[in-house]
């Protein structure tokens, strides 16, 4: 029987769904995360996964943080599914809860792997790339919006002295989703925040559905556009172009359509094959419960990456200006936050979209 112990450390929406699966598939799961209500509500009544066919309740172990200090086991993978922003600290938080050769795995958006080999090492940590795509309001209730078909994770070292056990943690991923192992695990993570810059925080702040907001006029183009400066900073930061989802290696020709069309393909898979017409982003999700979303390490990121290498970045800087005047309480969201976020980033304004200028 397989003893190997493992921790999902933050069991928001795809924390839970991936803890659920293997919890599930019969193994050790430790869930730790930072919402009382939720954490409460799992050890009540364990997890629901609604996956729109019908409703699992998965009974499973669940901790508040301040439970790790009084943890006695030792854990030999740790999935960290926390906010990016949170990382550097969740992780420090269970470093004393490592067994020696314990691997943690940055299972986030956002480039956060060098937050936790910071923590714990180079050769405890792998880098992992997630599509799921699900809603969790209410305290242990999952909306699972891709089934486990559906999903698709991709693993890899970041350091040579981890390789070799990307498989160790892909067989865990792999009861959740199609599971890629990647050695150039990092370049897959740029391409995740690609499609992340084109998406998360564009859609949100048109308070609109993933879909919806891809329908609106103007958003493709600004969305396009967002993904290419982010395939710049990617560029800038030393790494290239990589086939995710299944999809094959783009074409590196800067200056021909590779890069976009690469851009597009991501765009038109997410919305084919991870989303439900319904389905918000993660950033709307944080702003309907009242939390910061990540819009510094997504969007930002790619600012401040081409910045250190004397260029702009408009389009993801209009949106970081945006959805800091939201979250300060200066700017609703809703669909009339269109015309002014193509102004702002200088995207050509469709004559239907009305608004301020």
């Amino acid at each position: 029987m397989d003893r190997t112990r493992i921790a999902v450390l933050g069991t928001g929406a795809n924390g839970a769904a991936v803890a659920a699966d293997l919890t599930l598939a019969g193994r050790d799961v430790t869930l730790i995360d930072q919402w009382p209500a939720h954490v409460e509500a799992m050890q009540r009544n364990g997890i629901t996964i609604d996956d729109g066919q019908g409703s699992t309740v998965v009974p499973v172990r669940a901790h508040h943080l301040c439970d790790v200090a009084g943890m006695r086991d030792r854990f030999d993978v740790v999935l960290v599914v926390l906010k990016a922003y949170d990382t550097r600290w969740g992780v420090e938080l269970v470093r004393n809860v490592l067994a020696d050769d314990a691997i943690v795995v940055a299972l986030q958006n956002g480039m956060t792997t060098a937050d936790v080999s910071d923590v714990v090492g180079p050769h405890r940590t792998m880098g992992a790339v997630l599509e799921i795509s699900s809603t969790l309001f209410t305290p242990g209730v999952v909306e699972r919006h891709s089934p486990r078909e559906r999903s698709w994770f991709a693993v890899g070292a970041v350091d040579d002295a981890a390789r070799g056990r990307e498989q160790q943690v892909a067989e865990l991923l792999q009861h959740s989703g199609t599971v890629q192992v990647s050695r150039e695990i990092l370049s897959a993570k740029w391409m995740k925040l690609v499609l992340n810059a084109a998406e998360l925080v564009p859609s949100a702040l048109l308070d609109l559905s993933i879909a919806d907001a891809a329908r609106r006029p103007g958003m493709p183009e600004l969305m396009v556009r967002a993904g290419l400066e982010a395939v710049a900073a990617c560029r800038a930061d030393g790494h290239r172009l990589v086939g995710i989802f299944g999809l094959d290696d783009p074409d590196e020709d800067v200056e021909g359509a590779g890069p976009e069309d690469y851009v597009r393909s991501l765009v038109d898979k997410l919305l084919a094959d991870y989303v439900r017409p319904t389905t918000l982003s993660t950033v709307l999700q944080d702003w309907r419960r009242g939390r910061r979303c990540e819009v510094d390490q997504i969007n930002g990121h790619v600012v401040d990456v081409l910045r250190a290498h004397g260029r702009a970045a408009p389009v993801n800087a209009a949106v970081v200006e945006l959805a800091h005047r939201v979250e300060a309480g200066e700017r609703a969201r809703g669909p009339e936050n269109l015309g002014p976020l193509l102004d702002l980033a200088g995207c050509p304004r469709p004559a239907s979209v009305g608004g301020e200028r």
